[in-house]
């Protein structure tokens, strides 16, 4: 490090330590605070404004009209800092609060959003994908002429889609082990639950071949979900390599819903 530098970094330090800190109970009037508090929100100063607008919240009155918007710049600011469960849990208090705010359909889509960001994968604990859904399904329910509706629907599918493939990978495991019977359950609750989803889709494609096996030998269940395949997805190429040599049972009625194309299996005697 060269002699500038290092005069560089002892003065933006000193000049740091000169700065006074932001101290919230300083502010003679809560409009002062607000004020301030969203000029460090502006700035990205997180730590600032989280401490400003957290003394809003425990501070104002239910009728002060900054009161929905403290809650909504705190949590921004817990977003800004990564801090994904706080922001979820103060986006919540806005919405459960001032139902009749304009901002309550945002901070719904908001909620689901944050705590749609700590589910980060399929794999893991879906707990918080599941708050992400009561948090949309709100959405869609309490404001269904809400601007952030379309979002609000797109992100359940997003959301239909991991809850589907996490059954499927483990439906997978058991395919792989040959549990056939146990395979098939986790395949039929994903045609169920998420039949919207193209891992429904290849639920079916492997029931079909888990049917087939020489441990099973469904014949008359392989042929159900073939021709529910043929009905639901016409032309899909991995459909016809598994009903290959399937002749197709009676087509199934087309308003039909998935859910009810197969059995339960019984294991062979």
């Amino acid at each position: 490090m060269t002699l500038r530098t290092r005069l560089s970094v002892v003065l933006l330090a000193a000049l740091a330590a000169c700065t006074p800190a932001f101290a919230p109970r300083k502010f003679t009037s809560n409009d002062k605070l607000y004020q301030a508090s969203l000029e460090r929100f502006k700035k990205k100063k997180w730590d600032d404004a989280i401490a400003g607008f957290e003394k809003l919240t425990l501070d104002l009155s239910s009728r002060d009209s900054l009161l929905p918007l403290s809650h909504w710049y705190l949590a921004q600011a817990h977003t800004g800092r990564i801090e994904h469960l706080l922001a979820a849990q103060e986006y919540t208090k806005l919405a459960e609060n001032f139902a009749d705010d304009s901002l309550a359909d945002d901070a719904l889509f908001e909620s689901g959003k944050s705590y749609s960001r700590l589910w980060r994968r399929p794999a893991l604990d879906p707990q918080y994908g599941q708050l992400a859904q009561v948090q949309y399904r709100l959405l869609l329910t309490l404001y269904p002429d809400s601007p952030r509706r379309k979002e609000g629907e797109a992100e359940l599918k997003r959301l239909d889609e991991w809850f589907a493939t996490k059954d499927f990978d483990i439906a997978d495991a058991y395919f792989r082990r040959k549990a056939f019977d146990s395979a098939i359950i986790y395949y039929r609750d994903i045609i169920k639950n998420y039949p919207n989803t193209d891992k429904a889709r290849r639920a079916m494609v492997q029931m079909v071949l888990a049917f087939r096996s020489p441990i099973m030998n469904y014949r008359e269940d392989a042929k159900e979900v073939c021709a529910t395949l043929q009905t639901l997805y016409p032309g899909d190429k991995e459909s016809g390599v598994a009903c290959v040599g399937v002749t197709p049972a009676a087509k199934p009625d087309s308003t039909a819903k998935p859910d009810s194309l197969a059995k339960p299996a019984k294991p062979a005697s």
